[in-house]
């Protein structure tokens, strides 16, 4: 933890806000960068910052995470309220600490409780239309408007800096994705990672969306076939487990279109989520195997690498 991170958010939040700060602690999870619990006379709040040494950009950007937020603190999504934002390098902003569990059912610990399990990941797809609602005409730092080719082109970039060895059969699923790329539907603001290890809920109502790192204006059934990957463990061999009476991503869409919009046809979306996954994960296990993250516990990855390119594949044969 860098120091001179604490000291400035320590003096910010005395001298905007009159807090003392008691206890500045990292938490752990996530991968935007560094996250922070701080304690103060006046409440909890959590603090984002860029670590020493990197450039606020991509996954780093935290003024970027912190003007979406401010953005929907007045829209009917769920979101921490930002406090306090400090553009100085490394930049740094501070949110409200929402009590809730995030936790993914189907991957990780502790297990939820199947039918808690089941109803959240139900309340997430009927909340999705409000997000995908929110007029984003004049959000800042929107960037160009992804269509479904510009989302395949930029996960192929991901697949293709893991070794082919690593995503076997990567190559075919992308082939496979690029002959038949569906037109876009009208443009909304997609939060990117939308699924329950990413949303804090209190019993079966979200209470927050956190983590908006790759958030963007693009097609919702990305959105949709992304958060339909996590419906079935049995995505996931030997990383993950199957949760009775989760819903199915056919389920999570029905309960989406009861309010959002008609999407139709989703074969080819959750062949691309599969796809994003493996890329993901390849690129979590090359970075092991390197010795850039040492983890273990990624060398249990290549069956469930495997097995999403293999059902990604199967989707789009059937169809």
């Amino acid at each position: 933890m860098s120091d001179a991170l604490r000291q400035r958010v320590t003096a910010r939040l005395k001298e905007r806000r009159g807090l003392t700060v008691s206890v500045f602690e990292t938490l752990p999870g996530g991968h935007s960068g560094l996250t922070f619990r701080v304690a103060t006379d006046g409440g909890d709040f959590v603090v984002k910052a860029v670590p020493d040494g990197q450039k606020s950009i991509g996954r780093h950007d935290m003024m970027r995470q912190a003007s979406i937020l401010a953005a929907l603190a007045d829209t009917d999504v769920p979101v921490p309220a930002v406090l306090e934002i400090d553009s100085t390098e490394p930049a740094w902003f501070a949110m409200s600490l929402v009590a809730g569990e995030s936790l993914e059912p189907v991957l990780d610990d502790p297990a939820v409780e199947p039918s808690l399990a089941a109803a959240r990941m139900r309340r997430a797809a009927e909340i999705l239309p409000r997000l995908h609602a929110v007029d984003h005409s004049g959000l800042p730092d929107a960037g160009e408007v992804l269509s479904p080719a510009d989302e395949l082109a930029r996960w192929a970039r991901t697949l293709h800096a893991v070794p082919p060895e690593l995503v076997g059969g990567g190559e075919d699923l992308l082939v496979a994705l690029s002959a038949d790329v569906p037109e876009p539907l009208t443009p909304v603001l997609v939060h990117g990672d939308y699924r329950l290890g990413n949303i804090l809920s209190e019993g079966t109502e979200p209470a927050a969306l956190i983590d908006w790192e790759i958030w963007s204006i693009g097609d919702p059934r990305v959105e949709l076939g992304w958060f339909g990957v996590f419906a079935d463990g049995t995505n996931f061999p030997g990383v993950g487990r199957t949760v009775a009476g989760l819903p199915t991503a056919d389920e999570l869409v029905a309960a989406y279109a009861q309010t959002g919009p008609d999407v139709g046809d989703m074969t080819w979306f959750d062949a691309l989520g599969r796809m994003k996954m493996a890329a993901i994960m390849g690129h979590n296990l090359r970075r092991h195997r390197e010795g850039r993250h040492h983890d273990p516990e990624q060398e249990k990855l290549p069956e469930t690498i495997a097995r999403l390119i293999e059902r990604g594949r199967a989707l789009l044969a059937a169809h």
